[in-house]
C-alpha cells in the first residue's frame, strides 16, 4: 500500500485519517492541498511528510512557472515558506524544503529546468527513504533477541513512510527473520494512530500484534514482560534528546524503571543539529477537541478545557540506541 506516489503531474495521498476501514487516495494538483493534507493529517509521519513536502514544491515551481519567467522565483520561494510551516515538530517537513529551494537556486532562471530537476529531487528524496528504512531495519533486528516481545507506540510503519517504516521496519525484519513472538501496539490517544494504523499494517503482513490502551504499557512490562520498546521519531537534537508522539516520554520512563531497552529508529534527515537539546525544538499543540471528542463523538462536558500537545520530548539518557540507515549510535548522542 503506497502512502505516497507521483503520477502524471499529480501526488497521490493515501488519506490515512480513513483508515483502517476506507483506502482513499487524494488526487493533488495544487501544493496547497499538500498543506492541508498535512495539517488534518491525512499523510503523517516525519519520512512521508518530508517527500509530500518534497513533492508539494514541484507542484508550486507548476503554478508559479504559468506566470511567467518574470518573478518565477519569487513566487516558488513564498510558496515554499507556507509549506515549510505546515506543522512545526517534524524537522523533515522543513529539512525537504530545504533541499528543494538549493536544487531550484542551481538550475534557476529556465523554469522548466527547474520544475525537472525538483521532480527528480522528490523522487530522489523518496527512493533514499525507502532504502534507509531497509537498512534501518537490518541493523535494529540484530538488536532484538528470539522470541522478543516488543512495545511500539504511534505508527513508524510504512504508512509514516515512504515505504517499510523505521520502527516498523525493523520489526517486519526482525520477523522475518523469525525473532518476533508479539508485538503490543499502544492506541495512541487522542488520534489512535496505533489502533488504527499500526495493527492495520502488521495484521497485513501477519506480524502477531496485540493492541493495548496506553496506559497498560507499565502494567504489561512488570506482568508478561518485555524485550524492547522501538519507537519513531519527529525531530532529534543534536544530544539525542527526541521529539516523538506525545506518550513517549512515559514509555521512556517506564523502559528505564523496569530494565527495557528502548530503542529509536529515524532517517540522519530526522536530526536537527541547530537544536543543541529537547528545548530547541517546537511543539505543536493541536485543537482542544482531538481531546475532548473521540470519532466525533464528544466525551467530555461541554465546554472543558483541554491540552492537547503532539508530541513529547524524551531525554537522550533515556534511550538506549539510537538506530539510523548510518549505523546504531549510543549514549552519550554526539548527533551533529
Amino acid at each position: 500500500m503506497e502512502t505516497l506516489s507521483w503520477r502524471d503531474g499529480v501526488l497521490y495521498i493515501l488519506d490515512q485519517t480513513l483508515l483502517p476501514h476506507n483506502v482513499v487516495y487524494l488526487q493533488v494538483k495544487d501544493y496547497r492541498q499538500v498543506i492541508e493534507a498535512i495539517r488534518r493529517l491525512a499523510v503523517r509521519g516525519a519520512p512521508a511528510i518530508g517527500a509530500a513536502a518534497a513533492y508539494a514544491v514541484v507542484l508550486a515551481a507548476t503554478e508559479a512557472a504559468e506566470s511567467g519567467k518574470e518573478g518565477f522565483m519569487d513566487r516558488l520561494t513564498a510558496a515554499a515558506a507556507e509549506i515549510g510551516g505546515a506543522r512545526p515538530t517534524a524537522v523533515n517537513l522543513q529539512w525537504a524544503v530545504k533541499r528543494q529551494l538549493r536544487v531550484a537556486a542551481e538550475a534557476a532562471p529556465e523554469p522548466g529546468k527547474v520544475i525537472r530537476r525538483l521532480l527528480a529531487e522528490a523522487e530522489a528524496v523518496f527512493a533514499a527513504d525507502v532504502e534507509a528504512n531497509r537498512v534501518m531495519g537490518a541493523l535494529g533486528a540484530e538488536l532484538l533477541p528470539r522470541g522478543a516481545r516488543v512495545l511500539t507506540h504511534c505508527n513508524a510503519g510504512g504508512l509514516a513512510t515512504c515505504g517499510y517504516g523505521t520502527a516498523l521496519g525493523v520489526i517486519r525484519a526482525a520477523h522475518a527473520a523469525g525473532k518476533i513472538k508479539m508485538v503490543y501496539a499502544d492506541e495512541t490517544r487522542p488520534l489512535l494512530q496505533g489502533a488504527r494504523l499500526t495493527v492495520f499494517e502488521l495484521m497485513r503482513e501477519r506480524i502477531p500484534v496485540t493492541l493495548i490502551t496506553d496506559s497498560m504499557a507499565g502494567f504489561l512490562m512488570a506482568g508478561r514482560g518485555l524485550d524492547a520498546v522501538i519507537v519513531g521519531a519527529d525531530r532529534i537534537a543534536a544530544n539525542g534528546d527526541v521529539a516523538n508522539k506525545i506518550g513517549t516520554y512515559s514509555l521512556a520512563v517506564l523502559s528505564k524503571y523496569h530494565g527495557v531497552p528502548f530503542y529509536v529508529a529515524a532517517p540522519v534527515s530526522t536530526i536537527d543539529p541547530a537544536a543543541r537539546d529537547g528545548a530547541g525544538i517546537p511543539i505543536e499543540e493541536r485543537g482542544a477537541g482531538e481531546v475532548t471528542e473521540l470519532a466525533g463523538v464528544c466525551v467530555a462536558p461541554d465546554g472543558a478545557a483541554a491540552w492537547n500537545p503532539a508530541f513529547d520530548v524524551t531525554p537522550g539518557s533515556l534511550i538506549t540506541a539510537i538506530i539510523t540507515e548510518r549505523g546504531v549510535f549510543y549514549p552519550p548522542f554526539e548527533l551533529n
